[in-house]
């Protein structure tokens, strides 16, 4: 205590180091550590000291395109939903699968009764599908949003569709509502997207459940070089199961048994 102006001396550094923290759990996406400097206003050269000694304490973990909460940062052990600990779960099961599969992966969620697309990693030798069309206007023709649908409940499926127009994308789009809602409910557990939302793009998903959180885990491979069988579809579900469980689903496990593969 500061005796002489009977205040508490407060260190610069750790209310610094604070702030970077607060500003990764607070945000949607991974942040650069030239981004934290300019909405800091902090020199690059301190941003990068503070960010390196955060992540050596575990409390920030370094991604390819940027920074995200490390493992000791406290809500990862109570605010399992809180939007920093959601991306960096997300952003962990997500690297996984481009490791495992070796094809980029992506992850959606249903919030506010829209579809919502909240991470992308990127595997080197298969690149992204290019998103020229919004999730929330292409639910119906990709793997991320059908397998959403496929989890939802009867009445919250029917209310989606009825708010959205089932664009034709491509040729191969599933644009006639019976048949899209044929196909959600014979779902096995997972969902392939054949070139309806993008020529030559395959994709698959698999659901990601956990308490107030429906989301599915996807893969996209170019057309010409998708094998997609019971081995790549079974190493989607493990990932997505440990996902789930991460995220509060306790019981998941106890869950129905994977469907019999089939295409």
């Amino acid at each position: 205590m500061n005796t002489a102006e009977g205040e508490p001396t407060l260190i610069g550094s750790v209310q610094r180091a604070l702030r970077l923290v607060d500003i990764v759990a607070n945000s949607p996406r991974p942040l650069p550590a030239k981004m934290l400097a300019a909405a800091t206003g902090l020199t690059p050269g301190t941003t990068y000291n503070l960010v390196r000694t955060l992540i050596h304490e575990g409390y920030l973990s370094s991604e390819p395109d940027g920074l995200v909460l490390g493992t000791r940062f406290p809500a990862f052990q109570q605010q399992i939903d809180s939007r920093g600990v959601f991306l960096a779960r997300v952003r962990g099961a997500l690297r996984e699968v481009t490791e495992v599969v070796g094809a980029t992966a992506y992850l959606s969620r249903f919030d506010d009764g829209e579809m919502h697309l909240v991470d992308i990693v990127d595997a080197v030798h298969n690149p992204r599908v290019e998103l020229w069309v919004g999730l929330q206007s292409s639910a119906h023709a990709t793997a991320l949003g059908k397998q959403i649908l496929a989890e939802l409940p009867d009445e919250h499926r029917l209310d989606y569709l009825a708010r959205h127009r089932l664009e034709e994308l491509t040729p191969r789009t599933i644009s006639d509502r019976k048949t899209l809602l044929t196909q959600l409910e014979h779902s096995p557990g997972w969902v392939l997207d054949e070139e309806e939302y993008a020529i030559g793009a395959t994709c698959v998903a698999v659901p990601v459940i956990a308490p107030n959180i429906t989301a599915s885990l996807a893969i996209s491979l170019p057309s010409d070089r998708a094998v997609v069988d019971r081995e790549l579809v079974s190493s989607l579900q493990r990932i997505a199961r440990r996902l789930s469980l991460q995220l509060g689903a306790d019981s998941f496990d106890t869950g129905p048994p994977d469907v019999e593969f089939t295409i």
